[in-house]
């Protein structure tokens, strides 16, 4: 069993910065691609970023700039610095990997239970 614990997220002004963390748990093997999606009340969840395990990263276009991804393979937890952070970056922050639980085991993702941004004077 795996478990994916995100944490860091809270209210800040607009303009400020926020460091979210997603720390995976359990029966690793490996920690693969990771993800952070969002999601407001009444949209999709929408993909932010994301980063391979070498370090390779995506932004969307609205984030570029602002968020960076990073990754400590040895902890298998994954950080995202927000900076210059906007109101319409208010949403519940999901984290997802994809795991595997032994050497040549099938890929499984996993979800977080998201932790809330706020983005507000």
């Amino acid at each position: 069993q795996v478990q994916l614990v995100e944490s860091g997220g809270g209210l800040v002004q607009p303009g400020g910065s926020l460091r979210l963390s997603c720390a995976a748990s359990g029966s690793i093997f490996s920690v693969g691609n990771v993800g952070w999606f969002r999601q407001t009340p009444g949209k999709e969840r929408e993909l932010v970023t994301t980063v391979t395990r070498s370090g390779g990263a995506y932004y969307i276009d609205s984030v570029k700039g602002r968020f960076t991804i990073s990754r400590d393979n040895a902890k298998n937890t994954v950080y995202l610095q927000m900076n210059s952070l906007k109101p319409e970056d208010t949403a519940v922050y999901y984290c997802n990997a994809n795991i595997q639980h032994v050497r040549y085991g099938p890929i499984f993702s996993y979800w977080g239970e998201g932790t809330l941004v706020t983005v507000s004077s």
